[in-house]
């Protein structure tokens, strides 16, 4: 799109550039991922103002900057640059006519289903997803902008922070397909209550075409929530399900001794085995949500459940499973935490262990917990009693000392930082442990994750 045509959708005027000026690559906000003939986005931000990196962006090869004041080099000059930014997208997805939106959200489980996604629809067609979990009001433009007319499907993970942050992001990129994971406690101190989370993600449902129109809602049956989202829309509905007597489900689940999961994937009477290269049974869930997209996609039940086996652990701090050299086993999975969360990694955990190694949880506080705080993190502190883990290591500040009181029996070091607890798990740590890292992603544990598999002589454990 030349920027003529870029102001006559987003509004705004056209400064410093010559007639013609074309822009023919993402529109990136942060100015390192800047590609020749992409467009800078200019953002003001709490340590920096954008607007002073254009001229490094121009440099880099932006063909323009989308900019709230005129900044020397070529731009587009808009009233408010996030609003334009989205404006773009959706002008973008409009063209996109042979393009099928996937939109992915939930409490839990929305970053690894969209990541089984990416890798699953390939396998029909070229496909452009969220990188790690931009699913916000910049990086879900940003996503967007990544994808072309050969594009068939665009995966958009869609966060929340409040009621109506997913019904603005579909109206940048409506979906075709919808799919709801989970509704839990994620957040909730901003949400107020799981109802309202509940009715926030709903809004992705709604967003839908009809079914008459192609409207699909892949709906988690075995959360009453999410199941209940089918009467919010006017689209075509399957429901997934491991507890359920769901549309898509997965039958006689096992979980191998590296925590790995299995089942049979059923379908319309027919069936196709599942053996998952990802940690975790709580990625059973996940790869199921993913694989009735494609089966409703039309694709085959055998094509679906080889290509959703054949899914990695590809956003950082997502349950990536790393063993040492001397054979302790580092479970990363900082990225963020919130209870319903903290709960399946525990259970990952304690599976990955078995019988004859020490389960270390080494753990900093869930954020966004509001008057719930106290309550779940001594919730989570049990659950690691009742798992039998050796070694709790909590970190931070007051709700840490919660992990510490629920976790009865269990041997428990208090300490304040990511510092203190690198040199106490330096010294601490036997061969063969297997080590859990898990907190919020404010935490900074993704830091002490990294450490912890890069020593001393850190392999990637096998798929």
């Amino acid at each position: 799109m030349t920027l003529q045509e870029i102001a006559a959708v987003v509004g705004g005027a056209v400064h410093d550039a010559p007639h013609g000026v074309t822009v023919t690559a993402p529109v990136v906000f942060d100015s390192r991922r800047v590609e020749a003939g992409g467009m800078f986005v200019a953002l003001p931000g709490e340590r920096a103002d954008g607007h002073d990196f254009a001229t490094r962006a121009i440099e880099a090869g932006a063909a323009a900057v989308l900019a709230s004041r005129p900044v020397g080099v070529p731009a587009l000059v808009v009233e408010d640059v996030p609003t334009a930014y989205g404006r773009l997208a959706r002008a973008v997805v409009d063209r996109l006519s042979n393009t099928t939106v996937v939109g992915v959200t939930g409490s839990v489980g929305k970053t690894s289903t969209k990541d089984i996604l990416a890798q699953v629809l390939p396998v029909w067609g070229e496909t452009v997803a969220n990188r790690a979990s931009n699913n916000n009001e910049l990086g879900l433009p940003y996503t967007v902008t990544r994808a072309t007319v050969d594009t068939r499907y665009l995966v958009l993970e869609m966060g929340a922070r409040g009621i109506g942050h997913v019904a603005y992001l579909a109206r940048i990129a409506p979906p075709t397909v919808s799919v709801v994971t989970r509704v839990g406690h994620a957040h909730i101190g901003e949400f107020g209550s799981v109802a309202n989370i509940a009715q926030a993600k709903g809004e992705i449902v709604e967003a839908l075409p009809d079914a008459h129109n192609g409207g699909l809602a892949v709906l988690n049956a075995d959360d009453a929530r999410v199941a209940a989202m089918a009467d919010r829309t006017r689209a075509r509905v399957l429901t997934y399900g491991i507890d359920s007597t769901a549309d898509v489900r997965a039958e006689n689940l096992v979980m191998d001794e590296l925590g790995r999961a299995g089942f049979r994937l059923v379908f319309n009477g027919r069936a196709a085995e599942v053996r998952l290269r990802l940690y975790g049974l709580h990625q059973a869930s996940n790869a199921l949500a993913a694989a009735t997209v494609a089966l409703g996609l039309g694709h085959s039940i055998d094509a679906v459940a080889e290509a959703v086996s054949q899914a990695e652990a590809v956003s950082p701090g997502r349950m990536q499973v790393t063993t040492r050299t001397d054979g302790v086993t580092v479970i990363n999975d900082a990225y963020n935490a919130a209870p319903d969360a903290m709960r399946a990694a525990l259970r990952a955990l304690h599976a990955m262990a078995g019988d004859g190694r020490r389960a270390v949880a080494v753990l900093g506080e869930m954020t966004e917990q509001g008057d719930h705080a106290a309550q779940v993190h001594r919730e989570i502190g049990e659950q690691i009693s009742e798992i039998g883990a050796g070694w709790l290591v909590a970190i931070g500040a007051a709700n840490a000392d919660q992990y510490a009181a629920g976790a009865a029996g269990t041997a428990v070091d208090r300490v304040a930082n990511m510092e203190q607890a690198w040199e106490l798990l330096r010294e601490g740590l036997r061969p063969g442990d297997v080590v859990l890292v898990k907190a919020a992603n404010s935490a900074g544990l993704l830091a002490l994750a990294d450490k912890l598999a890069e020593e001393p002589d850190a392999v990637t454990a096998e798929a």
